[in-house]
């Protein structure tokens, strides 16, 4: 589904964003394009951007990979929901979770009370083709990385559509689904 968004003036997007009065929390499976997405919502709202994985990643000093290896998904899990309520405390303005971030309850909790979660969704094709681009995804080792994000997709979305906010980000311009971000919380809020 191609999404239409108007050509917002800085302008108009400044006044959205001066209504903001919590973090953006993008949450969605991975591949949808939240860290990509979030860099370039940040920068047209003139606010922060802070990528949960490299957060974590940074205060384990290890890869979201190895942790994974080590610890276990439980252990990632705490661990990811402990990072994201910090960051969200800091007051950054847009957060890009991991894509299995949101459907921990207690993680969601957190996020639909403090903040503005925005599901970006897409296709699961375009999702195979974006994941891999990089060996890096746990969840994607050992099976087919079509039919792993297919099912996580359909385990996931009942949980993703909490989210207050939706949109589809597909093949189209980083800056369109940004947009589209803004238009979409502009009229929830």
């Amino acid at each position: 589904m191609r999404v239409t968004t108007r050509n917002l003036s800085a302008a108009e997007i400044g006044v959205i964003g001066r209504r903001l009065d919590r973090p953006i929390v993008l949450v969605g499976l991975m591949g949808v394009g939240k860290s990509t997405v979030g860099r370039k919502l940040a920068e047209l709202l003139d606010t922060s951007f802070v990528d949960a994985d490299e957060e974590i990643e940074r205060a384990a000093a290890m890869s979201v990979s190895e942790i994974f290896e080590r610890f276990g998904e439980d252990h990632f899990r705490d661990g990811e929901r402990r990072v994201i309520g910090r960051l969200m405390h800091e007051g950054y303005g847009v957060i890009a979770t991991g894509g299995g971030a949101y459907v921990n309850p207690e993680t969601r909790a957190l996020v639909n009370a403090a903040g503005i979660a925005v599901w970006i969704d897409c296709a699961i094709d375009t999702l195979v083709a974006r994941t891999g681009r990089r060996d890096s995804r746990p969840l994607l080792r050992g099976g087919d990385p079509a039919e792993i994000l297919a099912r996580l997709h359909r385990e996931r979305a009942p949980v993703y559509a909490e989210a207050p906010v939706h949109v589809t980000s597909d093949q189209m311009p980083h800056r369109d689904t940004a947009v589209a971000i803004i238009e979409a919380i502009d009229r929830w809020l």
